[in-house]
């Protein structure tokens, strides 16, 4: 037996020579003298080809339980069976709703640190939602990966994720990060609020907006960026917190107000944000993270952040298992990666500033030094979004229309 506990052949074969032996001399003693000859030949020959078949299946055997997994990274060793299956399935695939420059880092990082392959797609989370839907159980991708956990609990419901125990679960900030079977685990959150051209605002001398209800004034006509409520994670939450906040029917009227004041709904959630800037648009509505980013990253001196004065959501950005997929020992490597430093740390440094949910991560300054706090966030009921996001989005869509807004692909893009 080796030191690590497992049986080595060379010891296990010098016992079944002993015992061959003997067999041999028992046989061979009985035999009458006529047949000894014979017999001896043959013996020799049956106990060749038996102790090496014995020796071929012991090798193989005590090579797969006691050889050692190679190359795992520092902090990983725990894993190392799983790291080792996961090379085995030779790569991963991803769908990511988070911003490219994050998800390339961060599956650039996950290849290298663990000689996996893996390939992904940008998407927004809606459309990510809809694409696992029409795969319907035989998925494209193993995992996804960023996004509002809105699509990912509509997943959970027509079950189209993979319950999975993450041990690095044991890190989040509080059960609220993670979906109460283990179908999804939040990575980051982000708060939702408005971004403005502070040189236009002063250019057209209007007020700064303060809070939601403030967007529906009619100085603001014309002035405002949202994004489309059938392709964005970030639109959904913008719907169902205008529900929660003034109730079912009141919050549909707001929707409609707002609408009169909107000019373009874009396909993705951050679209807003990267239009205040260069003046495309005066006000955007999105999370105060990508406003963050145009700002460090971009250069965008010019923009300035509103967080709504009577309260607002948070995102939680979500990571989970496609139920179905072809790789997944890989996917639940992601999964464990998803949930470390290794991973999240990676965020402020690729132009992304949403408060990490982890208790080993490093928090990014910028978030603290523009004032968000996700503590001053208002309760979000996500059971009601899960199970109503689709009907209220249809609502909403048609009180528009009903109301004599253009509800066109010009103007909800889709591309």
């Amino acid at each position: 037996m080796t030191a690590d506990g497992h049986f080595c052949p060379s010891f296990f074969i010098q016992i079944l020579n002993i015992m061959l032996e003997k067999i041999k001399i028992y046989t061979y003693e009985r035999l009458p003298q006529k047949w000894r000859s014979e017999r001896k030949n043959l013996m020799k020959k049956v106990l060749a080809i038996v102790l090496a078949l014995v020796m071929v299946l012991s090798f193989a055997a005590c090579g797969k339980k006691g050889s050692k997994v190679e190359n795992i990274p520092e902090g990983w060793e725990d894993f190392a069976d799983l790291i080792q299956a996961a090379r085995e399935d030779g790569e991963l695939v991803v769908y990511g709703g988070c911003e490219e420059e994050y998800l390339s880092a961060v599956c650039q990082n996950f290849e290298s640190m663990f000689g996996v392959k893996v390939s992904y797609q940008r998407l927004s989370t809606s459309e990510i939602l809809a694409k696992v839907q029409e795969e319907n159980g035989n998925p494209s991708a193993d995992v996804s990966f960023g996004g509002t956990t809105d699509p990912y609990n509509e997943m959970v419901i027509k079950d189209l994720l993979d319950k999975y125990d993450a041990k690095n679960a044991s890190h989040l900030l509080s059960d609220a990060y993670k979906q109460k079977d283990g179908k999804w685990y939040g990575i980051y959150t982000g708060m939702l609020g408005f971004f403005y051209n502070k040189d236009e605002v002063e250019r057209l001398g209007i007020p700064i907006p303060e809070d939601f209800a403030d967007l529906t004034k009619p100085e603001y006509k014309g002035l405002i960026w949202s994004s489309n409520y059938n392709t964005a994670g970030t639109a959904k939450l913008i719907v169902n917190t205008a529900i929660q906040k003034y109730g079912h029917d009141e919050g549909i009227k707001y929707l409609v107000d707002l609408d009169k004041n909107i000019q373009v709904y874009t396909k993705s959630g951050s679209g807003p944000s990267k239009n205040v800037g260069p003046a495309e648009c005066v006000i955007g509505i999105g999370f105060l993270h990508d406003g963050i980013f145009q700002i460090i990253d971009n250069g965008y001196t010019n923009i300035g952040l509103v967080l709504p004065s009577s309260g607002t959501t948070c995102e939680i950005g979500a990571t989970a298992i496609l139920k179905g997929c072809k790789h997944p020992n890989a996917a639940k490597l992601w999964i464990e990666y998803a949930l470390s430093p290794d991973c999240v740390n990676l965020a402020k440094e690729n132009g992304s500033y949403q408060f990490l949910v982890i208790d080993n991560a490093e928090q990014p300054q910028a978030a603290k030094d523009y004032g968000l706090d996700p503590s001053l966030a208002m309760d979000y009921d996500f059971d009601d979004a899960a199970q109503n996001s689709a009907k209220y989005i249809a609502e909403v869509m048609d009180a528009i229309a009903a109301a004599g807004g253009d509800t066109g692909d010009e103007r909800f893009k889709t591309k």
